[in-house]
């Protein structure tokens, strides 16, 4: 080859590498172009912020029933039986909710909500109360009156209603939201295979294999935490409802909901709930309150050492640390929901490091 044919094979390259820099208005319309559209997407994705938030919420509880439905076809029933029971039985819960326990619920925390200065005031109208309060250097009235202050707020019972979804927004937007989110997950649930098939198929065929397999891991290590957290925080509601109704702490109803939600965080809900119980609970008499603190410390180490190995048993491996930077994370940035989602989105993020990067790091 001579001369003349080698500067011929280096004009293109040279004149890519020098096109920006011959043609700055070119570069800068293109740049401004891309930022134009970039701020376009942003615009877009907060104005379907909703919609794009009822869709994630979809798929997670798709996600989480998922195990209920691999359980049933162990127990020998074929996949489609198994999505048309959990679909039943899903459609049955929320109507069971709907119509059975949400009336009862609002009434109670409406008078919760109403009573809770009257009984503030004759707890400290009691004895017991100003003896507490100056043996603990006014750290009982501080308390008090920052779960006074929580549980008459009606942004409170907005975030536990709901959280990011804003079901306590406004009824008309809570219930579109819901059927919403409602009719998504039934759609969700049953279509969960032919999805994933599909979105495997956009994978190029050589990468196919490992990341179906990566992606079957994160999401049945995220289904499996899921429902395990959902079946802990029904645990502890039920319990809570039941010691509170036998030591004769009114609106219990309406506490277990509340200890549902937010026992859905991990590692320190059940201690939050128990904390807010105790403090209801000595509103209502100091036996009732020192009950109520010592079944509930009881029942921590029986969740710790005995409900939680058992019923989340390996669905997320995932450090301490990492655990509550997630949640507190997730927590800030989508409420009750965020905190509930952030662990399995950790456990996935972690199990991709642990089998893509690292081996690729080690082979360098």
């Amino acid at each position: 080859m001579n001369t003349a044919d080698r500067m011929r094979r280096r004009e293109p390259a040279q004149s890519n590498g020098t096109f920006f820099a011959n043609h700055p208005l070119r570069w800068g319309f293109i740049v401004s172009l891309g930022v134009m559209l970039a701020a376009l997407l942003g615009v877009a994705v907060v104005n379907l912020q909703s919609v794009i938030l009822s869709v994630f919420i979809a798929a997670f509880v798709a996600l989480g029933l998922d195990p209920l439905i691999r359980w049933f076809e162990r127990r020998g029933l074929k996949r489609a039986s198994a999505i048309v029971v959990v679909m039943l039985l899903f459609i049955g819960v929320v109507v069971a909710i709907v119509w059975i326990v949400l009336p009862p619920v609002i009434e109670q925390a409406t008078s919760l909500i109403s009573n809770i200065p009257k009984m503030v005031a004759n707890a400290e109208a009691s004895g017991w109360y100003d003896n507490v309060n100056d043996a603990t250097n006014g750290l009982l009235a501080g308390v008090v009156d920052a779960v006074q202050g929580i549980l008459t707020d009606p942004n409170f019972w907005a975030t536990v209603g709901g959280g990011a979804l804003a079901f306590g927004a406004s009824v008309i937007s809570a219930i579109s939201t819901g059927f919403f989110v409602f009719v998504l997950s039934i759609y969700f649930i049953a279509t969960l295979d032919a999805t994933k098939r599909a979105c495997y198929t956009l994978i190029r065929a050589s990468e196919r294999a490992r990341v179906s397999d990566l992606a079957e891991r994160i999401m049945l290590s995220v289904g499996k935490y899921l429902s395990g957290m959902v079946v802990l925080a029904f645990m502890n509601a039920v319990y809570s409802t039941i010691l509170l109704v036998v030591v004769g702490v009114p609106y219990a109803l309406v506490i277990g909901v509340v200890a549902f939600f937010v026992t859905l965080i991990p590692l320190i809900g059940t201690v939050l709930t128990t904390i807010l119980m105790t403090i209801i609970s000595l509103l209502v008499s100091p036996t009732a309150g020192i009950i109520v603190l010592i079944f509930m410390l009881v029942y921590m180490q029986v969740e710790a050492y005995i409900l939680t190995p058992k019923v989340m048993g390996k669905a997320v491996q995932v450090p301490g640390t990492i655990v509550l930077i997630s949640a507190l994370a997730g927590g800030t940035l989508l409420g009750l929901l965020g905190a509930l989602v952030a662990i399995p989105i950790s456990a996935g993020i972690l199990l991709i490091i642990r089998e893509v990067t690292i081996p690729k790091q080690a082979k360098l």
